[in-house]
């Protein structure tokens, strides 16, 4: 009983630090830029993974979980429905990456 109630305090302070992670989603226009890097995050290929990560460590976040294509309708009042944003037959696409610190 002794060995249990040492454990106590050391267990509240793992799930304080569990509270404590943030994690948050950045949405982000996913512009063709010709090398090819919008469609590694876009499909969520393992190419994706250094520029997700360096986005999330811009904004002083450790690292990137998770990185994919959004569809305009899962965006609720911040994004045109599309057809708005399209131009010369090319429309904007949006990737969300998500970052934890």
């Amino acid at each position: 009983m002794r060995s249990l109630l040492a454990l106590l305090p050391s267990a509240f302070i793992v799930a304080a630090t569990a509270a404590s992670a943030e994690t948050r989603v950045f949405i982000i226009n996913n512009q063709a830029e010709g090398y090819g890097i919008d469609q590694c995050l876009a499909k969520g290929e393992k190419c994706g993974a250094q520029v997700a990560r360096t986005y999330c460590q811009s904004r002083d976040f450790a690292q990137a979980s998770a990185y994919r294509r959004v569809d305009p309708d899962e965006i609720t009042g911040s994004v045109p429905k599309s057809g708005a944003n399209c131009s010369h037959g090319h429309c904007d696409e949006y990737v969300a990456i998500t970052c934890q610190r």
